[in-house]
């Protein structure tokens, strides 16, 4: 998309996902876009009137749709009337402000997570909507399913070129290291570091929660952040296109926890502990649309990913979300 100044908006621009876009369009300095990434701190996108006082000060042309209301399995299972509300008030509000504002492309981002509980494998784009999600995140879920509707509505309504993307398992630097709330590899990393600090004699022991069986599809961050890029700049159909590693590059959690390892030069050995729930043994996630456009797409070695997000967090671990 040559020629004219493109002025993109990206909401929830801090975090994990944000960042990477961030660390890629710096590098890339394209004289005809122009990037303003905004954080709940900037407005609170499920208040009408500050979205509306947001998209006045930046008159944004494409959005890239980030923020929403998140959390953890437990505060989901409690709170899931809040997260319905409140992600459908920010989801709506960013929508109908691009629709009355005459913005030219908004990309949204779902999650893997709202698809059927009970479903078969792999899952792909057309899938969606085939039955109810899991239970416990039903709330965020129905509510990050309505944004496919939604743009659905405005494209056949209005002509609007308004489409998601289905990103696996993102992990990168910037990511949340929270021990209450992270993803597994965030988790693996925090917490081997702070064992290391403590003990990486060869009688150290690291504990693996669950039987490290399951099996995960991982996406580096810069690797989802240059797709995102493709998909604002080339991709024009409101069908929602997954984001992932191809099903060959599934890892198990052992895996994962043996390369965070090797990342740390951890000296002692890795042990499972199988009281612990290991949640469900795959999520598999056909990419055969996102290779149908892109077959020559490479994303980064699972190993060199791993070393790279390591090294960021010992280089930023006092200015990382723990």
């Amino acid at each position: 998309m040559s020629g004219d100044k493109m002025i993109i908006l990206v909401t929830g621009g801090s975090g994990l996902v944000g960042k990477a876009i961030q660390t890629i369009v710096e590098k890339e300095k394209r004289p005809n876009e122009e990037w303003i990434f905004v954080r709940s701190k900037d407005a609170d996108l499920s208040d009408r009137e500050q979205t509306k006082a947001l998209f006045d000060r930046h008159h944004p042309t494409h959005v890239i749709h980030l923020a929403a209301m998140v959390g953890g399995l437990f505060h989901n299972m409690s709170h899931n009337l809040d997260f319905l509300r409140t992600n459908i008030h920010i989801n709506d509000n960013v929508l109908q402000t691009s629709y009355e504002t005459g913005v030219v492309k908004v990309v949204s981002c779902l999650s893997t997570c709202i698809f059927p509980d009970k479903t078969s494998y792999p899952i792909d784009e057309t899938m969606i909507h085939n039955g109810p999600p899991h239970p416990s995140n039903f709330g965020y879920s129905y509510a990050k399913r309505l944004i496919d509707i939604a743009n659905r509505g405005y494209h056949e309504q209005h002509g609007c070129c308004y489409t998601s993307v289905v990103p696996c398992n993102v992990f990168g630097p910037y990511d949340n290291f929270s021990l209450e709330s992270s993803h597994v590899i965030p988790a693996l990393i925090r917490r081997m570091h702070d064992l290391i600090e403590k003990d990486n004699s060869e009688q150290a022991e690291f504990t693996v929660l669950g039987s490290g069986k399951p099996l995960r599809q991982f996406i580096y961050s810069l690797d989802l952040a240059k797709l995102f890029l493709w998909v604002l700049r080339e991709y024009n159909s409101v069908e929602p296109i997954i984001l992932s590693v191809d099903e060959a590059d599934e890892v198990s959690i052992s895996t994962a926890a043996e390369c965070v390892a090797k990342a740390f030069d951890f000296r002692g050995r890795l042990t499972y502990d199988t009281s612990k729930a290991d949640g469900q043994f795959k999520k598999t996630a056909s990419n055969a649309k996102l290779r149908h456009h892109l077959p020559d797409f490479k994303f980064t070695p699972f190993k060199q990913a791993i070393a790279e997000t390591v090294n960021w967090f010992k280089l930023n671990r006092s200015s990382a979300r723990l």
